[in-house]
Order: C-alpha cells, then sequence, then structure tokens
C-alpha cells in the first residue's frame, strides 16, 4: 500500500493551510454581505430603507461586517478548531506590549506619511475607499467610526486577519512567509470596496501597513497589541478626514 513520504505530508499540509487561510479571507467577506443584505432587506420591510442613507449602512455594515460577522466566525473557528481558543494569544498587554503598540502606530503612519509624499510626488493617483465618499458627504459618520475603530474593526479584523488567518498559516510556513501571505490577503480584500483609478496603488499601501500588523503580532504573541494598533491607525485617519471634510470646525 501506497504511504506518502514525510515530505508530501508536510507539501499537503502547507497546501491545507494555504487554502484554509484564502477561505477565511474571502468566505467571511462574502458571508458577511449576505448577513448585511439580510438586514437591511429586513429594516426594509420595517420601513427603515438604509439604501437611502449611505451613513447609516454604513455604520450598520461596520457592526455587521467586522462585528458580528469576523468575530462570530473566528469564534466559531475556534470552537471546533484542534487548539481551541489557545490557538490565538490573547493577554493583557505589559510594558513591552505597550512599547511595541506605540512604535506600531508611529511606525502605521509614519509609512502612510511617506507613500503619500511619493504617489503625490510621482503623480501617480491612489483609489478611494468608499467610506470616506460617504464620509465626505456627511462628515459626523467619521467621528461614528473612530469609536468603532476600537471597538470593532481593530478587534475583528485582527482576530480573523492575525489571529486565524497567519496563525493557520504559521502552522505550516515559515513566520515570514505567513505574515507576507496574510498580508497580501487582507490587502486583496480591499479591492472591493475602493472607487477610482490607482486600486493597485491602495492595495499596496495596505499590504506594507498589514506587514507591520503582521510583524507585531508574531514578535509580541498578543493580538491585542496589532489590534489596538489598527483601530488607532484608523482612528487617526477618520478624525484627519473629519477635519479635512470641516475645515476644523
Amino acid at each position: 500500500m501506497f504511504s506518502p513520504t514525510k515530505g508530501e505530508t508536510e507539501a499537503f499540509s502547507r497546501v491545507r493551510s494555504v487554502a484554509t487561510a484564502i477561505g477565511l479571507t474571502y468566505g467571511s467577506t462574502i458571508i458577511g454581505s449576505i448577513v448585511v443584505a439580510v438586514a437591511t432587506t429586513l429594516l426594509a420591510v420595517f420601513g427603515l430603507d438604509i439604501t437611502a442613507r449611505p451613513s447609516l449602512r454604513l455604520v450598520l455594515s461596520t457592526i455587521l461586517l467586522q462585528g458580528v460577522t469576523f468575530g462570530g466566525l473566528s469564534i466559531l473557528y475556534l470552537r471546533f478548531h484542534d487548539s481551541g481558543f489557545d490557538f490565538v494569544s490573547f493577554t493583557i498587554p505589559d510594558r513591552r506590549d505597550v512599547a511595541v503598540t506605540v512604535a506600531g502606530i508611529v511606525t502605521l503612519l509614519g509609512l502612510l506619511v511617506v507613500a503619500s509624499t511619493i504617489i503625490s510626488s510621482l503623480g501617480i493617483e491612489s483609489a478611494q475607499n468608499r467610506i470616506v465618499t460617504i464620509g465626505q458627504q456627511n462628515p459626523t459618520v467619521f467621528l461614528l467610526l473612530i469609536p468603532l475603530s476600537f471597538l470593532v474593526v481593530g478587534p475583528g479584523e485582527e482576530l480573523l486577519y492575525r489571529g486565524l488567518v497567519q496563525g493557520t498559516l504559521r502552522e505550516t510556513l515559515h513566520p515570514a512567509r505567513a505574515i507576507v501571505l496574510a498580508s497580501a490577503l487582507f490587502a486583496s480584500i480591499h479591492l472591493f470596496s475602493l472607487t477610482g483609478e490607482g486600486k493597485l496603488v491602495y492595495v499596496g499601501i495596505a499590504f506594507a501597513l498589514a506587514l507591520v500588523l503582521g510583524a507585531t503580532y508574531e514578535y509580541t504573541d498578543n493580538l491585542a497589541v496589532p489590534a489596538v494598533i489598527h483601530g488607532a491607525y484608523n482612528a487617526v485617519q477618520f478624525a484627519s478626514a473629519y477635519l479635512t471634510a470641516t475645515g476644523g470646525t
């Protein structure tokens, strides 16, 4: 009877982990879109048409996608994983974690400034996230997204992309490769929320930023660190967008 060699078994394990990571990435987004669509339909039945209120739809979508769907699916996945909830490392940050968190926030914002400067100097266009388009029409939505960045977006996305996706890849791949692939998957998802030209430029920036998030999780082994970094980075962007849209008033 044929028995697979050790190399073949390892190769199969790597393929399975990559397939699982891809499934988690795109499957969660598809399921989240369905959840949002169902919620939108149910609200319409009760007389609340949020399709005509893009700001309300944006806030609801954020809660249902990053919070309910990402969080719910992650918990469900961990419930049936061999390692259970121990698969994701989460602890109260110590002094080193706090230092890494601060450094991570500064690094992300610094990378954004550098990337924006280079793009501007080269005359290259970058796509715009639909969130910005909606927020420019109703700047108040930016203020609502600031607390949601810390409470929903940061924790939800990091639990899925760093905790599950990167963690799954980490089981069979070298840490650096796991971080790169998880970051690529994270960046690719943003394609669905972009408008205008220069989508690849935007995705490239998202990929670079994701590398930092992945590296901080690998270094600290504490999901709280990239979650706070991610939330703070988004919050600063939304605060800046609000000031820009309102002229600082």
